[in-house]
């Protein structure tokens, strides 16, 4: 069973906002696409309303093994609910950003 404690808190003042954290394996060419990718997506489509955090497998394995993770980047929306992830190479399609259910998608 997965624990919730590595997870980040829900709160009434993050209520609305996109909690997100995004897994990557050091600092290379991926991880920084990756960044770079997500970053710009957040300004764009969440301006003012996200939280996003960045952690290194290499330097957090233990949150990284709790939140089983097991391939990177993999970027994992908390809030709003449901918990969903994107694992690959999502940032090179930042259109696949939109599977986050952070905004609605527009037809």
């Amino acid at each position: 069973m997965m624990s919730d404690a590595a997870a980040p808190e829900v709160s009434p003042v993050s209520e609305g906002r996109c909690l997100l954290r995004l897994y990557v394996a050091g600092v290379s060419p991926r991880s920084a696409a990756a960044i770079q990718a997500v970053q710009h997506f957040c300004e764009v489509q969440l301006a003012g309303r996200y939280k996003l955090e960045v952690i290194d497998v290499h330097q957090q394995p233990a949150l990284a093994r709790s939140e089983r993770i097991v391939a990177t980047p993999t970027l994992v929306k908390y809030a709003p609910p449901p918990v969903r992830r994107l694992v690959g190479a999502f940032y090179s399609n930042p259109r696949k950003l939109l599977a986050l259910g952070c905004v609605p998608i527009e037809e």
